[in-house]
This record gives C-alpha cells, structure tokens and sequence, in this order.
C-alpha cells in the first residue's frame, strides 16, 4: 500500500520564489561583472588620460593615434580593459581598438617594452 504524504501548504511556493530569487542573484552578479568589465576610466595617477589632445592628430580630415596614443591604448589593455572601454576612452572605433588590441597582443601584451610619453 502506497500512502501519500501531504506537502506543507506553500512548500512548492516558497522553493519557487528561492529558485528565482537564486536567479535573480546570479544575474546581478554578471551585471556587476559586466560593468566592470566595461567601465571606462578617466585620468589617473599614473598619467594616463585618454582624453589628452597628444593622443591624435588629424590627417585628411580623419583622426589617427599618435604614437604616444597607441602607448596610452596599450596601457589601458595593460590595466585590463576591454576593447569597448579603450575605445569609449579614447574616442575610437571598436574595430579600431580591435586592431590595436591585436597589435598590443603581437607584441607581447603586458610584457612588452612600454614606450615612454612624451
């Protein structure tokens, strides 16, 4: 003979909402993830700032990375930053930090021979 156990009133409520609110909570941690990830950051002790006008010169009406820009760049990937955070930073395309990434990538990453800014 089988006998059937009544569940608690409310038994397979409560683990419903515990299973969202375990939901919620991980999508809350990968938002803070994300934003991390994507933060973008302005002048730092370290002498970095993206914004400084030595960073690009105009050439036929088209904005290109100085060489002490492409250091600023590489620099920012050195600290970790995404691709779209260097690119917020410098005011650059995403494709155009995807090339300087590869570039910085090529050279050794954060092992290569910084360059000094002049």
């Amino acid at each position: 003979m089988i006998v059937s156990i009544p569940a608690q009133p409310g038994t397979e409520m409560r683990a419903a909402v515990d299973h969202l609110l375990d939901g919620i909570e991980k999508i809350r941690g990968g938002l803070l993830m994300l934003r991390d990830h994507l933060a973008i950051p302005e002048k730092d002790a370290g002498g970095l700032d993206p914004k400084d006008p030595r960073n690009k010169y105009e050439i036929g009406g088209l904005e290109k990375l100085t060489p002490r820009g492409v250091e600023i760049c590489y620099r920012l990937f050195d600290k970790g930053l995404s691709r779209y955070a260097v690119a917020q930073s410098l005011n650059i395309s995403f494709g155009a930090a995807t090339h300087r990434y590869a570039a910085w990538k090529k050279a050794g990453g954060g092992e290569r021979d910084k360059q000094p800014l002049d």
